[in-house]
């Protein structure tokens, strides 16, 4: 996570005492500084003529002081707010001394009465009752409790009794519940945090324990404190509340509104942004759910913090830069731009007092216009996760194109864009650089020496760098805390003692480079105290850095891709690594792990090893496991599913045995279960019923029987359904037909029997990409009426987004026959679909509503006992790209239509009872003999049989045309069942914007291997 130097200023949970700018922040600095001889409230000892602390409050005191314990070990705080210190300040408290002196508390300098309590990152750990004493403080105006853990308990009620308090902060105090109606009694509340607790407990996988605010409420609490300067609810569950009426009558002189990630929904009041007084105002969202629109006329508005990132809130970017030029933070990330293609407007060089600008995740297109910005302040600058594209514009220093150097440049994110060329020589010369995030680009050329010696963090990974040796001015920055230099083509001899300077680093990346990495030994010696984060992969080693035996912090460890052979050594099992939270050992030669000992573990990634024997002792708290591609074996053992928490599940291609466990149905989040090719045995269990996180369920190519479990009609998340070549027993899966998500439906290779009938639900499989249900005896005829309802299969249903099915972590693969060779899809991509009822019992006729399915790229039916003619709606299926009807008893003549199928790569029409001419033009002159073979009544090329009148015309102009197709083949070799078959990576390279596609072909192997990719020769050839 990428951390930016103004967390003490724009921090969401910052512990400041205003957030209304920067001339308020020096407004407070002249204060202070004038008035700095003058005696500390909390200090008696400054003034001779101060009363003492009231007995009553000193003891009051003691007693809240002593119903809490002391937290000792405070990691989980460290971990998530790096800037908050610890410390105990009740410990100082001493019965009879002057409790005006201690630590934390402030007093009136006239009556003695404590007027305040701070005690924020005090390390308080217990429920706060009712009856706590301190809510007998009745003179308290300022109440701090941030940064402790109060266990959960409910936000006092009594809370509301304090009559003076003016300011009040429960910031990340783990407090639970709702947030009470009567706090709505403090009429002369000024300020006012709270917040939900985060916790990360040393991984990356962050828990929430949400604080519920309800619209009663919250309208209450607006309409009663009129006093109100300063509102900042953070991470609160406000779903229910309703906005526009709870803002009616919110008090003009509201200055400061935080409402960052309050999962808002519904319409935000456009005639809030109209408030006078309103300087500070964040509503960054969850999920766009929170909708309205900034006014777009008549508005001069004061603010100087804006974030509207992650909501639906329509934004006229131009006119906001004319309204509102007090801004000095703006942040828009992943929003809702008025027109369809939004565009940088040059009037952002209005906004002469900004400092801070984020337009990330957004749609903007083109090259950067640097002349659009206004870069002379700005401090920070995000334009990550967008669409640019081309060269990082040239600023010159001599300020000759009129673009200002932005010298006051702290943090730059580029990051996740299209651009190339090299990194500009004005990024390397800003002198208080702190931030550089290039990652996820396509940038080239070698990486040069920084000017900055202020470097914090540094991000370049991903990008087609190069060179021989990683700057000498990299390893100068003393105060480095994050460097990722991971796939940037380096090369070289790197000794990794040479990071051993930076005592502050705590992310480590040099993954995928091309340099030797020297390992030298440290001994005992910890040469990166804070580091948390280390990546390693691709690195050439041979086997486990010694060094990791001293670490004392780390969370995340990935040396996948290397040649470790043997076990994990025992040294790794130190108290240095009990916040391991993420470990990838992926694709190396381990060949024995006995025991997974990191308690604190969530992530494991050990597939693609040679590991034998039983499966590994596992922590409770894993979420995600991938032990795919070793050789395992015996049964699965139950204590998987002891991790309550387990999201992704993947044993597959081992030799594991026995049943499914049925206990891993109480799996309430899974989502990824992948059993397959292994050698399972018995039943499919039961145990879908309450699986409906449950994405992705793959147990193909086992030795499963039984009925197809009617639970699984549960799993309404359910995209990927494989339960291919098994012995399952079952007639078609009507039931499944209401799925809403079902994308992926793979049948082929089982025993199922029976027709495929008429449909109940009204559109069944509507969002269906792929169905497979070859090589089974299903009988009757073609489904005609599920041809209608398959809409994604329809022409203007693609997807256009060329997105991949699968998350984060894991991507879905699917194996389907083309000519008798498995394909291998090893991802897949969103704009592929195709049927396969090949190798089953349906006869009659092909029916003319498959036409309708105009997204297909392919279409098996052969091997049944289909007697029609070839209806002409084919020709409608403009995206074909392989169609086999071969072995049926298909009739009459081939539709001269089908000329119109440009893309088709591959046709096969043979052993059917066809007649008359074949045919000619397009692709069809691409066809060889194999296409038409053992249709005794077809003439014509490329048949030697002439037909007997050469000068029949079909109709039409079949001018010759060629347009490539989509696909980028790559040649496999995989395990599958007993044998090895050849299999196919298939992945889209489409470009949208262009007329353009490619066809990236290589030769399979064997005639008819060639014969079917004959046609791929006129596009251009590539090889892997």
């Amino acid at each position: 996570q990428k951390q930016s130097f103004f967390l003490p200023l724009f921090s969401e949970f910052g512990n400041s005492e205003s957030k209304m700018g920067w001339s308020s922040w020096l407004f407070f600095l002249l204060f202070f500084v004038i008035h700095s001889h003058q005696p500390l409230l909390s200090s008696p000892l400054a003034s001779p003529s101060s009363p003492l602390c009231h007995p009553t409050e000193s003891s009051a005191l003691l007693q809240f002081s002593n119903s809490f314990s002391i937290i000792q070990n405070v990691d989980y705080h460290l971990y998530d707010w790096p800037n908050i210190i610890m410390y105990p300040k009740t410990v100082s408290w001493k019965n009879g001394t002057d409790c005006c002196s201690w630590h934390g508390v402030s007093c009136d300098r006239i009556s003695g009465h404590v007027i305040g309590l701070d005690l924020s990152s005090s390390c308080l750990r217990g429920p706060l009752h009712s009856n706590n004493t301190l809510f007998s403080l009745r003179h308290l105006r300022s109440l701090i409790l941030d940064f402790n853990d109060f266990c959960g308990s409910p936000v006092p009620t009594e809370l509301g009794s304090f009559a003076n308090l003016k300011r009040l902060s429960l910031d990340n105090a783990n407090f639970g519940g709702y947030v009470p109606v009567e706090l709505s009694h403090l009429s002369k509340l000024s300020h006012l945090t709270i917040s939900s607790t985060i916790i990360c407990a040393g991984g990356p996988w962050c828990s929430i324990h949400y604080l519920e605010f309800d619209t009663h409420a919250f309208k209450r609490m607006l309409q009663n404190l009129t006093c109100l300067r300063e509102l900042s609810l953070i991470y609160l569950d406000m779903s229910g509340v309703e906005l526009v009426t709870s803002l009616m009558n919110v008090s003009s002189s509201l200055m400061v509104l935080d409402l960052n990630r309050c999962h808002l929904q519904g319409k935000f009041p456009e005639n809030f942004f109209r408030l006078p007084n309103l300087q500070y105002l964040d509503l960054f969202g969850i999920s766009n759910d929170l909708i309205g629109s900034l006014p777009t006329f008549n508005w001069s508005s004061p603010l100087e913090y804006l974030d509207l990132s992650r909501t639906g809130i329509s934004i006229d970017l131009s006119y906001l830069c004319t309204s509102a030029k007090s801004l000095q933070t703006l942040s828009l990330r992943n929003c809702r731009f008025r027109g369809s293609y939004p565009a940088l407007t040059p009037k952002l060089t209005q906004l002469v007092q900004l400092t801070f600008l984020d337009l990330s995740e957004n749609n903007f297109e083109g090259q950067i216009p640097m002349n659009s910005l206004n870069l002379q302040q700005l401090i920070y600058l995000s334009l990550s996760e967008n669409n640019f594209v081309g060269q990082i514009p040239e600023i010159s220093i001599t300020n000759s194109t009129q673009i200002p150097l932005p010298v006051q440049l702290k943090s730059l994110d580029l990051s996740s864009n299209m651009l190339s060329g090299s990194i500009p020589s004005w990024i390397y010369s800003l002198p208080f650089l702190k931030e550089l995030f290039l990652t996820g680009n396509q940038l080239t050329g070698p990486i040069k020496e920084f000017e900055s010696r202020s470097l914090e963090n540094l991000d370049l990974g991903g990008n087609n760098l190069n060179g021989q040796n990683i700057p000498r001015s990299i390893f100068e920055q003393d105060n480095l805390e994050q460097l990722d230099l991971s796939s940037c083509n380096l090369s070289g001899v790197l000794e990794l003692k040479k990071f051993s300077k930076f005592k502050n680093l705590w992310l480590l990346d040099l993954s995928s480079n091309s340099f030797s990495l020297s390992l030298n030994s440290y001994g005992d010696y910890n040469p990166f105290p804070r580091l948390m984060h280390l990546g390693l992969a691709s690195c050439n080693m041979t086997a486990f850095p010694y060094f990791l035996r001293s670490f004392e912090r780390l969370d995340t460890i990935n040396i996948s891709h290397n040649q470790i052979r043997g076990k994990i050594p025992k040294w790794l099992w130190h108290e240095g690594t009990r916040w391991l939270s993420y470990l990838d050992l992926s694709h190396n030669f381990l060949s024995h792990i006995d025991q997974i000992p990191w308690n604190n573990l969530e992530y494991l990634d050990i597939r693609s090893n040679v590991l034998q024997g039983h499966l590994p002792i596992v922590p409770p708290s894993l979420r995600t496991v991938f032990i795919s591609n070793n050789h395992l074996s015996g049964e699965i053992p139950s204590l998987y599913c002891e991790c309550s928490e387990l999201e992704i599940l993947d044993f597959s291609n081992n030799s594991f045995s026995g049943n499914i466990p049925s206990c891993l149905g109480n799996q309430l989040s899974l989502s990824v279960l992948d059993l397959q090719m292994n050698k399972l045995s018995g039943t499919i269990p039961d145990m879908f019923e309450n699986l409906t996180q449950l994405r992705s369920l793959h147990l193909k190519s086992n030795q499963l029987e039984g009925l197809l479990p009617r639970s699984l009609r549960n799993c309404e998340s359910l995209e990927v359904l494989d339960v291919g070549n098994n012995k399952i027993n079952d007639t078609f899966p009507q039931w499944l037909e209401d799925l809403p998500m079902l994308k992926v439906l793979v049948l082929k290779s089982n025993r199922f029997h029976g027709p495929v009938r008429k449909p109940k639900a009204k559109s069944p499989f509507q969002k269906l990409h792929i169905m497979d249900l070859s090589h089974n005896e299903f009988n009757g005829h073609l489904p005609a009426n599920h041809f209608e309802s398959f809409i994604a299969m329809m022409e203007g249903e693609e997807d256009k987004n060329f997105t991949v099915i699968g998350e984060q972590y894991y991507q879905d693969s699917v194996v389907v026959v083309i000519k008798d060779f498995d394909i291998v899809l090893e991802k897949i991509i969103s704009i592929f679909r195709m049927i396969d009822f090949s190798r089953n019992k349906f006869e009659g006729e092909i029916p003319g509503s498959i036409g309708m399915l105009k997204s297909l790229k392919g279409m098996n039916l052969s091997r049944n006992k289909l007697t029609s003619t070839i209806p002409s709606s084919l020709s409608n299926l403009t995206n074909l790209e392989w169609l086999d009807l071969s072995s049926n008893e298909l009739v009459g003549e081939i539709p001269w239509q089908m000329t119109n199928l440009t893309q088709l790569a591959f046709l096969n029409l043979s052993d059917n009872k066809l007649v008359g001419p074949i045919p000619h033009g397009k692709q069809f002159d691409t066809f060889s003999n194999d296409s038409y073979c053992g249709n005794l009544g077809l003439c014509g090329f490329p048949l030697s049989q002439s037909c007997s009148n050469e000068e029949v015309q079909q109709e039409g102009d079949h001018d010759e045309e060629h347009t490539d197709g989509i696909f980028d083949w790559v040649i496999v070799m995989m395990g599958y069942g007993c044998g090895t078959v050849i299999g196919i990576s298939v992945g889209y390279m489409v470009l949208f914007s262009t007329r353009f596609d490619y066809w990236l072909a290589n030769r399979v192997g064997g005639g008819r291997g060639r014969r079917m990719l004959a046609c791929f020769m006129r596009g251009r050839r590539g090889s892997n």
